[in-house]
């Protein structure tokens, strides 16, 4: 069915003054804001759960303050609260399994729009939610978006990178992830101040609705990757995008000839292979291709990050903060993510993929086994103890530690590898199975 909205003509949109290197680096800034978003999301609902206003709106709490928040007193059913967070990763599995067969279809472009699309609908209904109801709905319609791009953007990345860089553009793209999730925290620190107005945390959401929308705008003027265009019969307009990204001054180039033969002859290849890979041919022809690709993402969501981000300000309480230094120190602690991945962008391609995993894994695995031994000592001192101050800051510091670990090695790591282990005639289906993987194991 979805063949039949196949595009029949390709029309490049973007000016051509943008020719050439800054077009190449403004499409992959565009898709990495996509990632960024996804960020974006995760901290906005971490700063709403220690907001008040929030809980009162939302899950009906009367008389809350900010000591009872401090205490953890807030009398709200966890079942829910687990509801309210898992219910954009449960649609944003659905959406990574269904993207594959709109972005092999419709196009890379076409289906990072629709994400892009879902994605505004979404922030436009959480920063209006008047109840509990309506926000769940706008996290299940931006999980759908985020499952969209979170399949989506590792491909076109892939595809439009130069081979020798293609690491780093991946690598960038986890960057803008990390960045985003670190604006979140800051802006939610920010519209902090505007406590008890429910400012406090629709803020946050105004910001995201801006963004998405910038989001949304950009895609028009996206181009679609060469290696689509060409598979899918458009091969002038593929040869011209290829000029216009490698910065040649005519489809004569050499360079982007020698690029364009190379597209099409894998092309061919794997036409003579039979074409698009069937799911079947995921599990049975690219079965370790398969493992690899769904194991990194598996073991990316089961190294404790999400415990770790989804409720950092709360972890921070926990540990001893209060709630104005908890927002303040989860914004600290999340630049961290963004000063730990530095490093790999200028190693990824040099040392490797497996030595940054086997690092980062040690490191983590030392700051949470640290984290946790300090917390069940917090968790055994007096309110007034004066060791509880020491013991918070040592939390503090390990959590730090951790993200830098994290952001260093498996932040981006499995995003690049199911987008380079597979061919073509697998790309879209490997890199769907993969990214469902990581929502599913973040459930």
């Amino acid at each position: 069915m979805l063949k039949r909205f196949r595009p029949t003509s390709y029309r490049a949109r973007y000016p051509r003054w943008l020719v050439g290197r800054p077009l190449l680096l403004t499409a992959s800034a565009l898709c990495s804001l996509g990632d960024a978003m996804f960020g974006y999301s995760q901290g906005c609902i971490g700063s709403a759960f220690i907001q008040p206003s929030f809980l009162k709106r939302m899950y009906g709490v009367q008389d809350i303050s900010l000591e009872r928040i401090a205490k953890g007193d807030i009398e709200v059913n966890e079942y829910i609260v687990g509801i309210t967070v898992a219910c954009l990763n449960v649609t944003a599995f659905v959406a990574a399994l269904v993207s594959a067969n709109v972005c092999d279809v419709l196009g890379r472009r076409a289906a990072m729009r629709i994400g892009a699309l879902l994605l505004f609908i979404s922030a436009l209904m959480q920063t209006a939610s008047p109840n509990l109801e309506v926000l769940v709905i706008g996290r299940s319609i931006q999980g759908l978006g985020v499952g969209f791009l979170s399949m989506t953007v590792p491909v076109i990345q892939a595809e439009i990178a130069p081979g020798h860089a293609r690491g780093v553009f991946v690598t960038i793209e986890n960057l803008f992830l990390n960045a985003g999730f670190s604006l979140s925290t800051w802006v939610g620190y920010a519209f902090y101040s505007y406590m008890p107005s429910e400012m406090a945390w629709r803020g946050s959401y105004i910001v995201f609705t801006g963004t998405t929308l910038v989001l949304l705008v950009g895609t028009v003027f996206l181009p679609e990757t060469p290696r689509w265009l060409i598979k899918n019969g458009f091969h002038q307009e593929g040869l011209a995008t290829l000029a216009d990204l490698q910065d040649a001054s005519a489809t004569s180039d050499e360079d982007v000839n020698r690029t364009y033969k190379e597209i099409v002859s894998a092309i061919e290849f794997e036409h003579q292979q039979g074409g698009d890979s069937t799911w079947t041919e995921i599990f049975t022809q690219y079965t370790r291709r398969t493992v690899m690709a769904v194991t990194s993402q598996m073991f990316a969501q089961l190294n404790g990050i999400n415990a770790i981000l989804y409720f950092l300000p709360e972890n921070l309480i926990r540990a001893g903060f209060d709630v104005p230094e908890s927002l303040l120190y989860t914004g600290v602690s999340s630049t961290m993510l963004i000063v730990g991945i530095i490093p790999t962008i200028y190693l990824i391609d040099t040392l490797g993929r497996r030595p940054l995993l086997i690092i980062g894994g040690i490191g983590m695995a030392l700051c949470l086994a640290t984290v946790g031994g300090l917390q069940f000592h917090v968790d055994n001192l007096e309110s007034t103890s004066p060791q509880l101050s020491s013991a918070a800051k040592g939390i503090f510091a390990c959590i730090c530690l951790y993200l830098a670990f994290f952001a260093f090695s498996w932040g981006p790591v499995p995003w690049l590898i199911p987008a380079e282990v597979f061919p073509l005639r697998a790309r879209a289906r490997g890199m769907a199975l993969a990214t469902g993987s990581n929502w599913f194991w973040d459930l």
